[in-house]
């Protein structure tokens, strides 16, 4: 009998202390700033306005240059070499609209794009390595674009290059 007197036996101390949980209220995390449209707002301006318009125009013209490669290929290899740069070329056009067409809304601007001399190419070792030469191209403009967003789209140039090349190189 006595465990069970002490079981009911209240103690007069109580067993912990009960508070409430401290609140914090911060302030909501404000959006990171969106990069504002380059100087010179206008038609043409920054240095930046000069490279995507001329990579936007190499684009352009790279179009009509491998189209007329993709029309003398022959030889070894001339088929898989002439459906390469076909798939390649007939991009191109889509390529360019899209980064310039991006740049513009981005930057809130008019580019000024001109006319780039046309290049020929003899062989497809010539347009291996013109590709190289865009490839480089689009990277060293993809260091200096502050939108997300039109160096993911130039990605997207690059892997074309990069899967021309392999079709080029490898599949004879």
């Amino acid at each position: 009998m006595e465990t069970k007197a002490r079981l009911l036996k209240r103690n007069p101390e109580p067993a912990k202390t009960l508070s409430r949980p401290q609140v914090t209220v911060t302030q909501p995390k404000s959006e990171p700033a969106k990069p504002q449209p380059t100087p010179n707002t206008g038609v043409g301006g920054s240095s930046l306005d000069t490279m995507v318009a001329a990579c936007a125009s190499e684009l352009m013209s790279a179009r009509n240059v491998f189209h007329k490669l993709h029309l003398k290929v022959t030889g070894p290899g001339s088929y898989a070499a002439h459906v390469a740069i076909g798939d390649f070329y007939d991009g191109l056009p889509g390529h360019a609209d899209t980064l310039v067409e991006g740049y513009q809304g981005a930057a809130e601007k008019i580019l000024t794009l001109k006319d780039v001399a046309p290049r020929t190419l003899d062989d497809v070792a010539d347009g291996v390595s013109y590709l190289r030469e865009i490839y480089g191209m689009i990277t060293k403009l993809q260091g200096m674009l502050p939108y997300s967003e039109i160096v993911n789209n130039l990605d997207l140039v690059k892997d074309s290059i990069n899967s021309t090349k392999y079709k080029l190189l490898f599949l004879k």
